[in-house]
């Protein structure tokens, strides 16, 4: 069996990286994919449950975490604790699972460090104008908050360079397409293919 394939994928809140994952996990039901759900300190938001969006913990319970050392990564961000469960990143790869990990810049740089195969994704918006309208209109926060909001995605941008692959969301469409088109890449490549198909391609070597 092949080994599953760590997708790291950040963006800056608003980007549409939430969006389009959930549309490639519902549109490809030949591939074997799943979303990572990390620990989180934040207050769960209407609509969401714990153990599905998040594993939703205490401060304390997640320091404990932190001391037993069960996390891939963990970050501060927007003053919220975030990690990610080793133990069920290795598991899920090795029955050939990719996963996806939404996380920031800050998680990616750990998790490049720890496990050098993954694989990284970062989304843009087109432009600051777009991405002001899109956090707007889906939080509708105050112009103090948005204008906070604005700095820490600019941070995020800073460190688009630091991934294998860069996707501009002007069109959904579009931006889902080249997601996929990374996938079927990866797919494609020669230790990938030779697990796979391991016995046609003896029998096409025999003599």
């Amino acid at each position: 069996m092949n080994q599953g394939t760590l997708y790291i994928v950040s963006a800056p809140s608003g980007a549409g990286k939430s969006s389009l994952i959930s549309a490639l996990l519902n549109n490809n039901p030949r591939y074997d994919m799943t979303v990572s759900v990390s620990h989180t300190t934040r207050a769960m938001r209407l609509g969401e449950e714990n153990n599905v969006h998040y594993h939703f913990v205490s401060v304390d319970e997640f320091k404990a975490l932190i001391e037993k050392n069960i996390f891939l990564e963990h970050a501060r961000v927007f003053g919220n604790l975030y990690g990610t469960s080793c133990q069920w990143i290795e598991d899920t790869l090795k029955k050939g699972i990719d996963i996806f990990l939404e996380i920031d810049w800050q998680g990616a740089q750990q998790v490049r460090q720890k496990m050098p195969k993954a694989k990284s994704i970062f989304i843009l918006p087109l432009s600051r104008e777009e991405l002001a309208r899109r956090l707007n209109v889906r939080d509708k926060d105050s112009s103090e908050v948005l204008t906070k909001r604005m700095e820490e995605a600019q941070s995020e941008i800073s460190h688009f360079n630091e991934y294998d692959y860069v996707i501009v969301n002007d069109d959904f469409d579009v931006a889902l397409m080249d997601i996929k088109a990374i996938l079927r890449a990866e797919r494609m490549k020669q230790d990938k293919q030779a697990s796979k198909y391991h016995d046609t391609i003896n029998r096409l070597l025999a003599q």
